[in-house]
């Protein structure tokens, strides 16, 4: 077996590892999640008039083990990415490790706000433009899953979402992106975040500005902080160049 063979084994076996560690991870949570998980349902719905159906006994299960998902996401998010940046460890300089591991909070702490975006501002305003479309032609009748479902599709994106900053920072940091390219795909990624915006928003005007001029600020805030990475990362590379 050849040198490069041996590696490419080498690299296949630390991120089965590292994928098998988050896993555990992830099942962990989840288990441990049930455990809250009625407190969250009763949380979530507090505001709403009335109690929600059950079409089937396997409903509520389904609901649970839902959220209890979304809460082992976000508690797991920090330790997969932990894992990715144990992976790409060696690869990088010891100044890279350090700056890098600083992005590993940041990640869980945008993904949390991403969720609340969701929750709070988008959730109620999609949720009230359709029962005003529906008006009094139609008898309000919410099942548990489908109440559920429809909340979870509009909330989770943003956590993701959300993450952009850290991960352009972080992508900047290794050198696979730089604010020269963000600046000059800016008006690609603008029409993809409008078109995402306009895909997850009722079609009316103030949602989709609501949901529209976050995503943008986000990106403007991807470049700026990007530029600050590159601008750190180029006068270190400097220094280290001058005293070699």
């Amino acid at each position: 077996m050849g040198n490069e063979e041996m590696q490419l084994t080498d690299h296949l076996t630390e991120l089965r590892k590292r994928i098998i560690v988050t896993l555990i991870i992830f099942i962990i949570a989840l288990i441990g999640s049930f455990v809250f998980v009625q407190d969250i349902y009763r949380f979530l719905i507090k505001d709403l008039d009335g109690q929600l159906a059950l079409l089937g006994p396997g409903d509520i299960l389904w609901v649970y083990l839902m959220l209890a998902t979304v809460i082992a996401i976000a508690i797991t998010i920090p330790t997969a990415a932990y894992q990715a940046w144990k992976f790409i460890q060696p690869a990088l300089k010891k100044e890279e490790q350090r700056a890098t591991l600083f992005f590993i909070p940041g990640l869980f702490i945008l993904f949390i706000f991403g969720i609340s975006f969701g929750y709070i501002v988008l959730f109620p305003l999609v949720l009230t433009f359709l029962l005003k479309i529906a008006g009094d032609q139609f008898q309000t009748f919410f099942t548990v899953e489908k109440y559920f479902q429809f909340m979870l599709n509009l909330t989770l994106p943003f956590g993701f979402l959300f993450e952009m900053p850290a991960v352009i920072m972080f992508l900047t940091k290794l050198g696979i992106v730089n604010p020269h390219k963000l600046i000059k795909g800016r008006k690609y990624a603008y029409f993809l975040l409008i078109v995402v915006s306009v895909f997850i928003t009722p079609p009316d005007f103030l949602s989709d500005v609501l949901v529209i001029i976050p995503l943008l600020i986000l990106y403007e805030v991807s470049i700026t902080l990007s530029k600050i990475v590159f601008r750190k990362k180029a006068s270190t590379e400097v220094s280290v160049d001058s005293n070699s």
